[in-house]
């Protein structure tokens, strides 16, 4: 088969091959570009506007009285305008950590945490999460609870060239507060150094928000860590509330508790026929189980709670609950009936897995 040749002496199929590689290459080319996310789009003809100038009146013509409320005043321009002007909001610190509260100020950022037993292992938690996000580590005072990082390579797709920074984090001690600081110690684009506030405090937010998501996560497996352990058995305790009156107390979370209450109510007898979880309460009734029930659930009938119509006050204590038993006149279970239902409900929340309902 003859080939034709163009004016370039190129064959036909070898053009298309040309063409089709440079239309790669372009494309190449412009998907590296991110600049688009970062400016501003639309049409810049305002950039070209003309300067104000003084309102000269033609001869003979009275203007009103001027009022300095409605004059433009001239401003000289700084920063970077139109598409050299970064329209990306600024970074804010995730509010995942309970009661936290963040700031911003110069090189640093800050996360105010309540001094609670929840926060008792802030220091080991936060090193822990600065090594699983594989953080070079410089140095490391555990007794100061300070670490400094070695550069840390961040990989953002709306940048063009990647940065790196070096940071110190800290924990200390303010007042009733614990505070977790990251402290910008450089910030370096393409080797050379980085001084833009906005840009230091970017990249200050990146490592403090990576910090925080690391330390919800940890909580987040604690909690559920927790749940899973409360699938089982859980110590049921004879109890008073603040004026006197019996509970049972219920060594386990409110939540896990409430998941669990229907199935365990079920299971000596209690049906329920309505429940509030806001107000923590549920509305059962009771009929007493035969015999064989009582045995295969391993505890003895509560002979001394008598079969009707009552109420759970259900409260949360933090990491236990109680259960208080009002019967259908006002009245709550007296402290030997209150004591009779402790063997039962351990046997039952034994036997019993969180309600899917």
């Amino acid at each position: 088969m003859a080939c034709s040749f163009n004016k370039f002496g190129l064959q036909k199929p070898m053009v298309a091959k040309v063409v089709g590689v440079s239309l790669v290459m372009l494309l190449a080319a412009c998907s590296s570009d991110q600049r688009y996310k970062r400016q501003v789009g639309g049409d810049e003809a305002y950039l070209d506007a003309p300067a104000l100038q003084e309102l000269k009146a033609p001869a003979g013509m009275i203007l009103p009285l001027q009022n300095g409320t409605y004059d433009v005043r001239a401003v000289t321009l700084k920063g970077n305008v139109g598409k050299q002007l970064d329209i990306r909001p600024p970074v804010q610190p995730l509010a995942l950590l309970t009661g936290s509260r963040s700031q911003f100020s110069g090189d640093s950022g800050t996360v105010l945490l309540e001094n609670s037993p929840q926060n008792r292992n802030l220091w080991s938690n936060v090193a822990k999460v600065v090594e699983q996000n594989n953080f070079p580590i410089a140095s490391r005072q555990d007794a100061s609870q300070t670490l400094t990082t070695d550069w840390v390579k961040w990989n953002r797709a709306d940048e063009d060239f990647q940065y790196q920074g070096r940071y110190q984090i800290s924990v200390q001690q303010q007042a009733y507060q614990l505070a977790l600081i990251v402290k910008t110690l450089g910030l370096q684009q393409q080797d050379k150094e980085v001084t833009s506030p906005s840009e230091i405090q970017r990249y200050n937010g990146e490592m403090l928000n990576a910090i925080i998501a690391g330390l919800d996560k940890i909580q987040s497996d604690m909690d559920s860590s927790l749940a899973g352990r409360g699938a089982g058995t859980v110590d049921v305790q004879s109890g008073a509330d603040d004026t006197g009156l019996p509970v049972l107390i219920i060594r386990a979370p409110y939540a896990t508790v409430w998941e669990r209450l229907p199935g365990v109510l079920s299971k000596v007898g209690m049906k329920v026929t309505d429940s509030s979880r806001p107000q923590g309460t549920i509305s059962v009734t009771y009929k007493s189980l035969d015999s064989g029930a009582w045995d295969i659930l391993g505890a003895k009938e509560p002979v001394d709670v008598k079969e009707g119509d009552y109420k759970l006050q259900v409260g949360d204590l933090d990491n236990r609950s109680s259960l208080q038993f009002i019967d259908s006149k006002g009245r709550p279970l007296t402290q030997s009936q209150n004591d009779s239902l402790v063997a039962v409900f351990q046997a039952a929340f034994g036997q019993t897995q969180s309600s899917t309902k």
